[in-house]
């Protein structure tokens, strides 16, 4: 990526809270928050809707081109990061990206906070295992992402601000 423009990719299983610490971080750091769920609907980035998973049918080729173009997009404005939010976020290929961070949380927790959203048992249950086979972060290690696990099960505001604190040094714009 061009000097003093980072690329955040921040994915994990779905309720592992990507979304909350996304936000922070992107407040903490200065950097675009960029909700990927809600882009691949509005850009119509997917083939179907399977009504029994209730998800879309992605076609993460199209949406890693996509997501190549907002970044760009970012940069030229002067813009000094962005934060890719989605459990989906990792597809964007590795030389894009400066770092991949991977939420995880207790499978207690987890459950407890699917439950809360409104997912079906069956939904509950896929997630659950995606979070006991760290599916996302192996993915994203696979992709060759530079990945950074935080824990959000009791994690605290002063945790976020440690790990935004750890980010700019990493990352070193």
């Amino acid at each position: 990526m061009k000097r003093g423009f980072v690329t955040l990719l921040m994915t994990g299983t779905p309720g592992t809270g990507k979304t909350t610490l996304a936000k922070k971080l992107s407040l903490l750091l200065g950097y675009t928050y960029f909700d990927v769920n809600s882009f691949i609907k509005d850009a119509h980035i997917y083939s179907s809707y399977d009504r029994k998973r209730r998800s879309y049918v992605v076609d993460t080729a199209e949406l890693a081109s996509e997501l190549l173009k907002v970044s760009e997009k970012a940069m030229k404005t002067g813009q000094k990061g962005i934060i890719f939010d989605s459990h989906l976020s990792h597809y964007l290929p590795s030389r894009h990206a400066d770092l991949c961070l991977v939420t995880t949380c207790s499978l207690k927790k987890l459950r407890q906070r699917l439950l809360r959203k409104g997912y079906a048992a069956a939904k509950v249950r896929e997630n659950l295992d995606a979070e006991i086979f760290d599916t996302c972060a192996s993915e994203a290690a696979e992709s060759g992402h530079k990945t950074l696990k935080f824990d959000t099960t009791k994690a605290k505001n002063s945790d976020v601000v440690s790990l935004a604190a750890k980010l700019k040094k990493q990352v070193r714009t």
